[in-house]
Order: structure tokens, then C-alpha cells, then sequence
């Protein structure tokens, strides 16, 4: 046999393994169109998933997404011990009279809503650079930005936090629409407040 020949038949004995590796891949069958979402059969056995569904399934995820629990760890806030969440609750009913009597003002900028709640007694929380924490509990900053009509917008308003514990926070918002004041244990990433959305 010639050098020609040999090196003519490489690529197609390569593609002939190609295709045998795709068409036993596995060794999964998957549903055609005319089975695809029919309900599971009378012996309990569930029926192939449909058409472009991911065959791996988190489990606890809400809507079955693969790793949805993962991607959303950022947002699931700590666990409160029974009695630091009580000293939570005992907090946010000092703080809910005046973030709900200056949402009745309609004043709800950030400046001012920290100055009637260090007139309740806390210090302003103090963090370095680098996120650790140097004193106080109470931080009042604005509101998040969000995206509307082609630009990040941040909305008129103020959120609060205030650790009372280090897995115990009471955190609130107040502005023009609404207000609300909550206790939640403290999330991954951003603390006693609740990380917006997106990552």
C-alpha cells in the first residue's frame, strides 16, 4: 500500500469512530418528540425527560434547575440562634415606630433616616476597606441601583441594617411606595442586608 492511501483513509477512519462514539454515547437513550412529556407510566417508572431538559436535577431546587441552590447561595440568609433572633424582634419593634413615622413624613433619604435611629441609641457601624468589622451596628445607606431604561437608576429611598448579633440582624427599607421592617440572619456576602439580584 502507498503512503497516499494510508493517509486518504486516516480521516475517514477517523470520522467512522466519530460517529460510532456519538451514536453510543453513554449509552442513553433519549425520548423522541412523540414521547417527549407523556406521563409517567402506570409502574411508577417516570418517563425520559423531555426534549432539552437537563438530566441533572439538584435536589431541593425549586424548579429542578441544575445547580440553582449553588448559584443562589449568595441570597439565603444565616440561621438566627432562638434567642438572638428574640433580641431581634425585641429591635425592630424600637425601629419600626420611626421608620414607619418618616415614611408618613415622606422622608426617607438616607441622612436623615440615620440620624433619628442613632437618636435610639445605636453607633454607626464601622467596617475597614477590607470588611472587617471595627464597632457599632447600625448602617443606613441608599438603595440599591437597578437597571431601567438603559442605565442603572438608584431609587429615592434608604435601607437599613443593624447587627445585633453576629448572626441576628434587623434590616429595613423606607421609601416613597412603602416601607418595611424585618429580622433575618446575616448572608455570604453582603451582611445583614439582602444581596440584590444578579451576581
Amino acid at each position: 500500500m502507498s503512503l497516499s492511501t494510508s493517509v486518504r483513509r486516516a480521516p475517514l477512519a477517523a470520522a467512522a469512530l466519530v460517529l460510532l462514539a456519538t451514536l453510543t454515547a453513554c449509552g442513553d437513550l433519549h425520548a423522541s418528540d412523540a414521547t417527549a412529556g407523556s406521563a409517567p407510566s402506570a409502574s411508577g417508572e417516570s418517563s425520559p425527560s423531555a426534549a432539552g431538559a437537563s438530566p441533572y436535577v439538584e435536589a431541593g431546587a425549586d424548579d429542578g434547575a441544575p445547580h440553582q441552590n449553588e448559584n443562589n447561595a449568595y441570597r439565603r440568609e444565616g440561621e438566627m440562634e432562638p434567642g438572638h433572633a428574640k433580641d431581634a424582634e425585641r429591635e425592630a419593634d424600637r425601629i419600626r415606630p420611626v421608620i414607619e413615622r418618616l415614611w408618613k413624613q415622606r422622608t426617607w433619604d438616607p441622612t436623615t433616616v440615620r440620624s433619628a435611629l442613632l437618636r435610639l441609641g445605636y453607633e454607626e457601624e464601622r467596617v475597614t476597606p477590607d470588611g472587617k468589622r471595627l464597632g457599632g451596628t447600625l448602617t443606613v445607606r441608599e438603595m440599591f441601583a437597578r437597571w431601567e431604561n438603559d442605565g442603572y437608576v438608584t431609587p429615592e429611598g434608604a435601607l437599613v441594617a443593624l447587627r445585633v448579633h453576629d448572626d441576628a440582624c434587623v434590616t429595613a427599607f423606607v421609601q416613597k411606595s412603602n416601607f418595611e421592617v424585618r429580622t433575618n440572619g446575616p448572608y455570604p456576602e453582603t451582611g445583614c442586608f439582602e444581596p440584590p439580584y444578579g451576581h
